[in-house]
């Protein structure tokens, strides 16, 4: 299929001529970004007379987090990441801590696949009207539709934990059994995508169960708003949503009874993976993220099941009554104890109480558009060309 506006997506272009800074990590995925930037991605910018300075990040940690925080971001048309969905988060939060992130986060990002999930970029891959595809195959792809400079809105979600840590996800937080999987399989990150399969094998032997309390706030329920709480809305937009964790949730929030876990997923995006189609129920409209858990109880080979037919996204078909599905536009977690991981764009952070909420297009990426949210149409347009 080949990508194009829909009648309902907002026809915004990047420039031609354009301008762009890729930031790439050497060392994602299998540690051939560099080769497949030159090979693949390289000739079709220059073909599409779209200019690049290429920066490479991986020198220490949070490199390119500090790169675009400091960044002049007046002399690009668009910041480009290669790598895992890792990099988009460092360049995501880079642009919120910086004084003109209402500014700052309106550049327009484009995902190119280079790591070992590449959620972020299968995504956009899916709304852009292509078979689901990896490796070589999704790099093409998401590089061809840099070429073709259509850009659509895309959420973000603000994230608090009880520390006081404030950090935004741009593809998904994952409790239990998949930040499991996804944190110890890190150690097999040269496999590429496979190191999931095998830390899912590995996870299955040895199932674990996760105590905690889950709520959130469904779509539809936000008629009534608490106050913002002013340590809620600094360093983004406000959070209108939420309380402080230390105060219980609005009664108008579902608490959900069930106490144990096997996993719980809230998701911006239709992929987890390129090979993990998890949310075949469609894009998220504006300011809604996907929210799944499973509960405690469900047998190996269920889970097993579910995991296998997660590629084609075809596990909400089994109806097991283990596994739900809600909409949502914010969440609270609070884990009973340290057990289990808690990953954010697959990036490691401590198990501790977090909540969530979801801003709407919030950030415009390279996309085809061709499945548009059911917003009306962003708010805000990407920064002009200076």
């Amino acid at each position: 299929v080949s990508p194009a506006g829909g009648p309902q997506c907002p026809r915004v272009l990047l420039p031609r001529p354009c301008r762009v800074l890729v930031l790439l990590n050497p060392r994602g995925g299998k540690g051939k970004a560099l080769q497949l930037f030159r090979s693949h991605v390289q000739p079709l910018l220059v073909e599409a007379e779209v200019s690049f300075t290429l920066l490479l990040t991986a020198e220490w940690r949070n490199h390119a987090r500090e790169l675009v925080r400091h960044e002049e971001l007046g002399r690009w048309d668009a910041l480009v990441v290669m790598s895992g969905d890792g990099l988009m988060h460092e360049v995501v939060n880079g642009l919120m801590e910086r004084p003109d992130w209402e500014t700052a986060i309106r550049m327009p990002l484009c995902s190119l696949p280079a790591g070992s999930a590449n959620a972020l970029a299968a995504s956009v891959n899916h709304y852009s009207g292509y078979q689901q595809v990896t490796n070589e195959e999704l790099l093409i792809n998401c590089t061809l539709l840099l070429c073709r400079r259509l850009l659509s809105p895309m959420n973000l979600l603000s994230l608090h934990t009880a520390s006081g840590l404030h950090l935004f996800s741009v593809l998904s937080l994952a409790w239990g059994f998949v930040a499991d999987v996804d944190l110890e399989s890190e150690k097999y990150r040269r496999l590429g995508e496979i190191r999931f399969t095998f830390g899912t094998f590995l996870r299955l032997i040895s199932l674990r169960t996760y105590q905690g309390r889950l709520a959130y706030l469904p779509v539809g329920g936000a008629a009534s708003r608490m106050p913002t709480s002013p340590a809620l809305g600094q360093g983004g937009p406000a959070n209108t949503l939420l309380v402080p964790l230390d105060q219980p949730v609005p009664d108008h929030w579902t608490v959900v009874p069930e106490e144990d876990f096997v996993l719980v997923l809230a998701l911006l995006h239709s992929h987890l993976g390129s090979n993990m189609f998890i949310a075949p129920m469609g894009r998220c409209a504006a300011g809604v993220m996907h929210l799944f858990y499973v509960r405690a109880g469900v047998s190996r080979t269920m889970l097993l099941r579910l995991f296998l037919a997660m590629e084609k996204g075809r596990h909400m078909e089994y109806d097991c009554p283990h596994l739900v599905y809600v909409p949502v536009v914010a969440f609270r977690l609070e884990p009973k104890d340290r057990r289990g991981m808690f990953a954010v764009d697959g990036e490691l952070m401590v198990s501790e109480p977090v909540q969530g909420q979801v801003h709407p297009d919030c950030c415009w990426m390279v996309s085809g558009c061709v499945e548009p949210s059911s917003s009306q149409g962003p708010r805000q347009m990407p920064p002009q060309p200076l």
